[in-house]
């Protein structure tokens, strides 16, 4: 029987995907997303809401990369681990995504936004349809790919809810203009790992 410390990686992976739709959750209704409660809701209440939103994000993102480090080095490694913890970071990166769509004034990177959904989606139905006649394991570029979406999307909620941070609107065009150069990188780097994929898939077919 396998000690109990190394059920934590697959802990953690859940605990990132429930944070996921949490997160979601409280950054629409920051938002106005809950129509009978938003009327209730103060403009420091959904400041509120919004930076712990955000930290949840920032917190679950952190995840990401603990749990996989703890389970290779306590050899913990699980299939239900390597199933959950994609869907985790696609449900963390969607809701995200979503939130920060929710927030308004989002013109500039609706292009980017939309271009990583459609990608995440993609894959997914690849991996689905694929399954048992092919193999697609993760690669680096596409963990490397999840960090960058990651830092770009905590950068567009840090941005979002510049007022909650009591900081001085001088810079916020500055740090605006920096996310909004980092979702477009982001954007870039997800459809190249999506076109690896399917390259990787249409060849393992083809030798089939």
């Amino acid at each position: 029987m396998a000690p109990a410390y190394k059920a934590i990686p697959n802990i953690l992976t859940s605990l990132r995907l429930a944070a996921g739709i949490v997160m979601f959750l409280l950054l629409a209704g920051a938002t106005s997303g809950f129509p009978f409660v938003s009327a209730w809701l103060s403009p420091d209440d959904q400041f509120a809401m919004y930076r712990t939103g955000f930290w949840i994000f920032v917190i679950a993102a952190s995840t990401d990369w603990i749990d996989g480090y703890l389970a290779r080095r306590w050899k913990a490694e699980t299939r239900w681990g390597a199933i959950l913890d994609p869907i985790a970071d696609k449900i963390l990166v969607t809701g995200a995504v979503l939130g920060v769509l929710t927030s308004g004034s989002v013109q500039q990177i609706i292009i980017p936004c939309g271009l990583i959904l459609f990608r995440e989606f993609a894959v997914s139905a690849l991996r689905e349809t694929m399954a048992g006649r092919i193999t697609l394991p993760v690669t680096l570029a596409a963990k490397w790919k999840t960090t960058l979406q990651m830092v770009a999307l905590g950068c567009q909620l840090f941005a979002r809810n510049w007022d909650g941070w009591g900081l001085p609107f001088d810079y916020l065009p500055h740090f605006q203009l920096f996310s909004d150069a980092l979702i477009w990188l982001a954007a870039l780097v997800t459809l190249w790992t999506g076109w690896q994929y399917f390259s990787a898939a249409q060849k393992q077919m083809r030798d089939l």
